[in-house]
């Protein structure tokens, strides 16, 4: 008896240990690409605030030797100067929205007005194929929770131009000078819509974006008085872009911005300015000997503009960012 007892004490300390190792968070410091080494992570999408980055992925769980998307959560990470990062507790799954079944596809975070928007790619549970879901926080790190109840863009809205279930993915955000905001998504066709001041409904129609090879993975940002859509084309995919005077276009192809990702057929960017230098964060399948395109792994290389505006080609390093 007393032997079982001790057992059971030993049992319940790992069990212990093993749940704070849960709520704890982690620090540890990425000197090369890919940065997050101790699990596979895909889709970044990045923020800054605060004088911090934070970069929220999705989680690659495909247990090789099998080759199929298994993504049950996000995952979160941040960072004060590129090189030092902590992971954070998991702050959002499929299963926080109780229309969706399942699927943590691409993602991204927003601020407005002291509150956090997640907007993601899930699996409807009713109506077929995926959809794009929003939840709120009022920090970075969560507890996010379903801003809505319901999705707010069904497959069953785009089609148009396409009659694939899986053409309602990848959202990204972007709040113009003038407070409006814009939900860009799309596979195989592009769409973006105005949304309210709320962020949580659509404030018009839902238009088309022309792009030239636009497959999926749409992201926007600013530099000066240009409008950049950055996005993957082909597959396997490269990132290319074009460039507007507006936000609602129209959007001027310029060319690819960087090659296929070693050993992934996906490619998927985030763009962001931080502390004076741009960053081009996305993925490969570089972790040897398991990585590829159902396992992997987020990396960050400099991001260099011409003087008329327009992006230098990619330059994707083993060495990454980590005091550059």
């Amino acid at each position: 008896m007393r032997t079982l007892k001790s057992s059971l004490s030993v049992l319940l300390l790992l069990i212990a240990h093993n749940l704070l190792g849960v709520i704890q968070d982690t620090t540890f410091r990425a000197d090369s690409n890919p940065i997050f080494k101790h699990k596979y992570t895909a889709d970044p999408a990045a923020l800054v605030y605060k004088d911090k980055v934070y970069i929220y992925a999705g989680h690659d769980e495909c247990p090789p030797p099998e080759n199929r998307y298994v993504m049950n959560e996000w995952l979160v990470f941040s960072s004060q100067d590129m090189e030092n990062w902590t992971e954070h507790p998991v702050p959002l799954k499929p299963t926080d929205f109780k229309w969706a079944k399942g699927e943590a596809w691409a993602s991204q975070v927003i601020e407005r007005n002291g509150k956090f928007y997640w907007y993601v790619t899930v699996q409807h549970e009713s109506i077929h194929g995926k959809s794009i879901g929003v939840a709120v926080a009022d920090n970075p790190l969560g507890p996010f929770v379903d801003a809505r109840g319901s999705a707010i863009i069904t497959n069953d809205m785009t089609t148009e131009y396409t009659q694939i279930s899986w053409e309602d993915i990848d959202p990204t955000v972007w709040i113009d000078d003038n407070g409006q905001a814009y939900l860009f998504w799309g596979n195989t066709q592009c769409y973006y819509a105005k949304l309210k001041e709320n962020m949580i409904e659509l404030d018009g129609p839902i238009e088309p974006v022309h792009l030239p090879n636009f497959t999926e993975a749409p992201w926007v940002h600013k530099y000066k008085d240009w409008y950049y859509l950055s996005y993957a084309q082909f597959f396997p995919e490269k990132i290319g872009y074009s460039m507007s005077r507006s936000i609602e276009g129209p959007w001027e192809y310029k060319g690819i911005l960087n090659e296929i990702a070693g050993n992934s057929n996906t490619n998927h960017q985030s763009i962001i300015e931080f502390k004076g230098k741009w960053y081009f964060i996305y993925h490969n399948g570089a972790i040897p000997t398991q990585g590829g395109s159902f396992r992997r792994s987020v990396c960050i290389d400099r991001l260099y503009y011409n003087a008329d505006g327009t992006i230098k080609r990619i330059q994707m390093t083993s060495e990454g960012v980590a005091k550059n």
